[in-house]
Order: C-alpha cells, then structure tokens, then sequence
C-alpha cells in the first residue's frame, strides 16, 4: 500500500461541508456543536489568511493534508482517509481482489526478483518461477527502480497486458513474455487437508467476501472425505481480520443457529446491533481448535472469542492481538473515503478486548494497553473464567518458536532463497511435499555454497554486551570492568560455522519449504511447514486426547 495509506490522513472536503452547514444551526457557547462550528470559522479563516499573505506559496492539498494527518493524531490508528489513488487498496481489504500478475516480489541490490507465484495466475500460466529477475517493463529498465514503483507497474485492469523480460538466475538467458493481467483473488483458504491421518486443518488468511463460505466449503469437503475425523483445526495466525459479518458466518459453520455472535455498541446508538448466527451449522460436536498469535487480530478475535465463550472449543497458541473496534467507511467527496471506528464490540459473554485504551492519552499524547489491574472478569456459557481488554487469552498457551540469529541473517541476506533457486534448476523433480527432505550430503553441498558468503552477524548475547558496554563507559564504570567484558567477549565470541552446525536442523527445514515452494507453490509451503509447527502439532494432540480437551474445556470454572 502506499505511504499515503499506510500514515493517516483525513479529508479536506469533510471540513468544507461542516463549515457550510454550521450557518444554518443556533448554537449557545457551551454547546459541543457550537464550539465546532466556531472552530471550523476560525480554521477556514486562518487558512484563507496564510495563504493569501505568506510570503511563498503553500501546496493546497499538502497543506491540508497535513492539517488533516494532525487531526488524526487525536483517533486511533484504524481511523484513516482514504484518497481516491488508494481506493483500490481498500477494496482489496474489503474483497481480496485486485487486478494484477499474481506474484510476490522482492528487490535486492539492482533488480527485483520473483519470490513467489500464484497458482493459476497469469505469472504461473506464462510459466514464471520463483527466482526469475525481472529485466524490464514494458520497455523500460527496472535497473534500480524501487520495489513499490514496480508493484504498481505490476498492477492494473485486468486484460491489459505487460510486455515483461525475465533473466534466468542461473543461466543468465534473458526471456520477453507478454502477461496479461486479470482479477487476482487472494484466497482466504490458503489451505485445507488431513494431519495424522484424522485431524482437518484450515488456514484461514483474511475475512474478505465470501471467505466464510470457503471456510464451510473446506470443512465439509474434510469431513465427506474423511468420516472419521477426531477434531478440527482453525488456523488463525497471522490473520488481521477483515468484515465482521464474515467472522459470524464463520463461526457459525460450528455454532448453532440464532446464537450471539457479536454486538456493537458506540456512539450512534441506532447503530448499535447484536449479530447472531442464522444458517444451520456443519457441525457442532467435532472437537475444535482455534489457533492464534499476536497478529490474530479483528474478526479473528470475533472467531475465536465467540468459540471460547459459547465453550464450543479451545483457543489454543498466544494472546491475540486486541483490536476491539469497528470501522465503518463515509463517501466523502470527490470520490474519496473515510474510514472512521464507530463502535467497539463484544463476545457473547459481554467483553470487549480492546487492548489499547485510544480515549485516554498521557500529557505527551502516547497510549497504554489497559493494565491487567483494570481487566474485568467475565464467564463462559459453561462457567469457565475469561477476561476483557489484551485480546483473547488462549486456553491452551504455546511458547511461540524463534528462529535462530543465523537462520534470520540467512534469509535476509537470500541466501535460502538463492539457494532454492540454484537447487530448482539442477533438480527436474522432488519427492511430494510431506516427504520432501534434504540429505545430509545436499546440507553440506549448502554449506559450501555459503563459503566466502558474508552472512556475519552478531548474536542477541553480543548486542546486549554492546548495550551493556555503552551505558558502562556513559556512567563512568567503563575502566573498572574493562578486562572482564573483553574476557567476556572474547568467550561469547560466535563460530559462524559451528553455529550453522549447531542449529542445522531449523536451517535444513528453512531450506525444504522453499525448495518445495519452488515445485508445489504456496500450498506447498505450507504442507512441509506443518511437519514441524509447533503450535499444530500441540492441538492435533490435544484434540487426539478427549479426556485433555475436555478438562481444558472444564478449566477455570
């Protein structure tokens, strides 16, 4: 999105239309509206002031977008103007829908490269792999032009076309290809199947149009194929949210009909709603697991506080991330938009889990997350405890996995990506996703590839030395330590080698998923990373064990 979508902004056009209307109303001086008509007069006539008389000119529409940037600093982040050139983003928030090539890339040094394709896209049809370097754009060079100038190049109304030249990362041979651009829909199953042979699993990625009825597409086709399934997995990490109304078809693929979903509560009160589940569920006994993270946010939340609330099933990973509001979109003129947060909501026990606490700033304007002093308790259709404010707590806490700082620095720098790319072209075909698995022999190879590669970093150890040794010399306590930090230093000193060795296994797994992204797309991806997902495998035990999901189910009450 661009950087005007990504800052606030608010419109222009809205403080015309006040300011034309507050002639018609009789305000007294203590009167809210009075005082925001006075405040309109004033802002109208010291804006035609300065800029009549000062001494350079002043940009209308930067001027005012500033004043309205300013104005936003007041609200909370989701509150935003949306100018006519970034409409299109927020329809692909709303849809999952854009008009493009269907690709993710990344721009490395000169030129940008193909990090992922599409499956069906009009990238993957013109048969363009992950790695391939785009040389040029309808004629001109991409030779150091940004990565966000070549996103929006990338884009455009399906059917049009995009003469397009890709270089072979290995073998150097440059290609011109014609793409066509088309109605790229960003599924919001990115993916469904069986794990240990009786546990359905669902990746949900965003709540845009219709996402709730994949979801009951997904779970219906799992259970018609496999009859004895043991339980169900909802995959909500990473998920931001989307439209509200998609979360309760979502939850109600699971909940009974005419059961509180959701309510909305804010300060227009004819607003003001309760949303209910109104279809016949696909199953309401199926044990069920609702992973989520700190990125699970929104209608995510809706999904997952409804489930543990009506002790449908257990939430199970980390707290979520606590955005208890809703935006509602305002035409404004000049086919601009306002996305403004009208309303917070509630889950059915009646708590709100907004984190952050937005109406009330400190005296330098900054925010606080609502204490755990303040947080109120509330109780679950079975008695369990739960409480508002922080997101929703998980039933079921799962340590998230860090990787480890080699295995960050050699994916910033590309080098798995690279190498992936290097093993695509020298291998025709692989073993299917699931069973994919490099050899020890093909780890070494891997290693070689890295020798005279500069991957160095500094380990979370070494930076906190380095912090350690700036405060010590600020405060004067340098001298005194100085021969114990270098002994210090010099035993933490790392072996970029031996930390390779040390964390082979986390690297070689990093390796596989891209080298089976490179054959089998995102889907893919996804298959081989569940081997190892932590936070999988801990609820597909869970649900195996229905004495365990039970008492979870039964804590706390």
């Amino acid at each position: 999105m661009r950087a005007f979508f990504n800052k606030r902004k608010k419109l222009t056009a809205a403080l015309l239309l006040l300011i034309t209307a507050a002639g018609i109303f009789a305000f007294n001086e203590n009167d809210k509206y009075f005082q925001i008509a006075k405040n309109l007069d004033i802002f109208a006539a010291f804006y035609r002031e300065l800029n009549t008389y000062y001494v350079d000119d002043l940009p209308p529409e930067k001027v005012m977008r500033k004043g309205i940037e300013a104005m936003l600093e007041e609200t909370d982040p989701f509150t935003d103007f949306v100018s006519e050139e970034n409409l299109d983003d927020l329809k692909f928030m709303a849809t999952g829908k854009y008009g493009g090539v269907g690709a993710s890339i990344n721009t490395n040094g000169e030129w940008t490269s193909i990090t992922d394709v599409y499956e069906g896209s009009p990238m993957d049809k013109a048969g363009v792999k992950p790695g391939d370097i785009i040389v040029s754009m309808d004629g001109k060079s991409t030779k150091n032009v940004a990565q966000e100038d070549v996103s929006r190049q990338l884009k455009g109304a399906a059917g049009t076309p995009l003469d397009m030249v890709f270089r072979n990362p290995v073998t150097g041979a440059e290609t011109s290809k014609k793409i066509i651009r088309d109605e790229i829909n960003v599924k919001a199953v990115s993916y469904a199947g069986i794990l240990k042979n009786d546990i359905g699993y669902i990746k949900m990625t965003q709540f845009t149009e219709n996402s709730g009825v994949m979801v009951r597409r997904a779970v219906e086709q799992l259970k018609q194929s496999n009859p004895a399934l043991k339980g169900m997995i909802l995959d909500l990490r990473g998920n931001p949210g989307g439209l509200l109304d998609e979360a309760v078809v979502v939850s109600n693929i699971f909940v009974d009909k005419n059961k509180l979903i959701v309510s909305t509560r804010g300060k227009v009160k004819n607003w003001d709603r309760n949303y209910e589940t109104s279809d016949q569920p696909v199953d309401v006994h199926l044990p069920l697991a609702v992973l989520t993270n700190h990125s699970s946010a929104s209608a995510s939340e809706i999904v997952a506080g409804s489930i543990q609330d009506l002790d449908r099933g257990l939430v199970i990973g980390q707290r979520s991330y606590g955005k208890g509001l809703v935006q509602t979109t305002r035409q404004l003129p000049y086919n601009t938009k306002l996305k403004v947060t009208t309303a917070k909501y509630y889950t059915p026990s009646g708590r709100c889990i907004q984190a952050i606490d937005y109406s009330h700033r400190n005296d330098d304007g900054s925010v606080d997350y609502v204490p755990d002093s303040l947080r109120k308790s509330f109780t679950t259709t079975g008695g369990r405890a739960v409480k508002d404010g922080g997101g929703i707590e998980p039933d079921a806490k799962v340590e998230p996995t860090y990787i480890s700082q080699v295995a960050i620095t050699l994916l910033r720098k590309q080098f798995i990506f690279d190498y992936a790319t290097s093993y695509y072209y020298s291998h025709p075909r692989i073993a299917a996703a699931a069973t994919f698995a490099l050899t020890d022999s093909e780890f070494s190879d891997f290693e070689r590839y890295l020798d005279n590669k500069d991957y160095s970093y500094k380990t979370r150890s070494e930076e906190a030395l380095d912090s350690f040794k700036s405060t010590a010399k600020k405060e004067k306590y340098y001298d005194a330590v100085a021969k114990e930090l270098e002994t210090l230093e010099a035993k933490m000193k790392h072996d970029k080698k031996q930390d390779l060795l040390k964390n082979k296994e986390e690297i070689k797994r990093l390796l596989e998923e891209e080298i089976v992204n490179r054959y089998y797309l995102q889907k893919g991806r996804i298959i081989k990373s569940l081997e190892w997902d932590n936070e999988v495998n801990t609820a597909a035990d869970i649900l195996h064990s229905q004495a365990k999901y039970k008492q979870l189910l039964a804590a706390a009450k």
